[in-house]
C-alpha cells in the first residue's frame, strides 16, 4: 500500500481569499435545468448515445462525458471542437439570460471591504463564463474588489480541476499553505481539498435553500475547514468585524 500524503499544512496569517462567485458572491437563479437539457441534446446530436447522459449531473460531468464518448466513437478533432464550441455558445446564452436579476448576496460587499481594508488579496474562481462573470460583477458593483478572476472561458482547466485554483493563486501570488477557497458547493471543497488548498464552506442563501443539497454535514465530510451559515459570520470567521444584513422594519 502507497504511503498516505499527509495532511496540508495551513499556515497563518491568511494572505489571500479565492472566492466562487454564483452563489457565493452572486445571487441570480439560473435555470440550470435548461442548460442540462440543452447541453444534453446538443450531445446527442453529435454522436452520444440517448439516455447516456443525465441532467442530474453538472454541466462540467455532462461535457467531460460527452466529450469522452464522442471521442471513443472515432469522431474527428474538427468534429469535436464543433461539439464543445456548439456546447459552451449554448450554456453561454442561457446562462447570460439570468444576468438581469443578478443581485449581490447580503453581506459580502461589507467583507470584501473589510478584506481588502486588510490588505487581503482576493480572485475569484468560477464555473461561470467570462461574459456572465464580469456582467455580474459590475451588475453588483463586486469588481472593484477583484483583480484576479478565472472563469470557464479563462485558458487551461477549469474548476473543479486543482490546477484551476493553483494558477488562481499563481496570478495572485499567494502560497498554498496562506490561502483559503471559499465557496457553496460540494465542487468547490473537491477542488479546494485536491490543491491542498484550506476551504471555507458558505450554506445556501435562504433564497435558494429549497433547490440545494449542499449542508453543514456534507461539506464538513467533504473536507470543509469551516462552515458559514452566511456572509456576515464568514466575516466573523475570517477575524473581521462587520455589521450584519439590515433587519426590515
Amino acid at each position: 500500500m502507497p504511503p498516505r500524503d499527509p495532511d496540508p499544512q495551513f499556515l497563518e496569517p491568511l494572505l489571500g481569499v479565492a472566492f466562487d462567485l454564483d452563489g457565493t458572491l452572486v445571487l441570480s437563479n439560473h435555470d440550470f435545468l435548461r442548460m442540462r437539457t440543452t447541453a444534453i441534446r446538443i450531445a446527442e446530436q453529435y454522436g452520444v448515445v440517448p439516455g447516456h447522459l443525465t441532467v442530474n449531473d453538472p454541466i462540467h460531468k455532462i461535457l467531460e462525458t460527452a466529450r469522452q464518448e464522442i471521442h471513443d466513437s472515432g469522431a474527428s478533432d474538427t468534429n469535436l471542437w464543433r461539439f464543445e464550441a456548439e456546447f459552451h455558445h449554448a450554456v453561454d446564452q442561457i446562462e447570460l439570460e439570468a444576468l438581469p436579476r443578478t443581485k449581490v448576496r447580503p453581506g459580502a460587499g461589507p467583507l470584501l471591504e473589510g478584506l481588502t481594508q486588510r490588505g487581503y488579496r482576493l480572485g475569484i474562481l468560477t464555473r461561470s463564463s467570462e461574459g456572465f462573470a464580469r456582467g455580474a460583477l459590475v451588475k453588483t458593483n463586486l469588481g472593484r474588489f477583484f483583480p484576479y478572476l478565472r472563469t470557464r472561458s479563462s485558458p487551461g482547466p477549469s474548476k473543479p480541476s486543482p490546477e484551476a485554483l493553483l494558477s488562481l493563486l499563481r496570478e495572485m501570488e499567494v502560497p498554498i499553505d496562506r490561502a483559503v477557497f471559499v465557496g457553496d458547493h460540494l465542487i468547490d471543497a473537491e477542488c479546494a481539498v485536491a490543491a491542498r488548498v484550506r476551504f471555507y464552506a458558505l450554506l445556501p442563501d435562504p433564497s435558494e435553500a429549497s433547490t440545494s443539497t449542499q449542508s453543514e454535514a456534507r461539506f464538513l465530510a467533504g473536507g470543509a475547514s469551516a462552515v458559514a451559515t452566511d456572509l456576515t459570520y464568514l466575516a466573523r470567521q475570517l477575524g473581521l468585524a462587520v455589521p450584519g444584513p439590515a433587519t426590515p422594519a
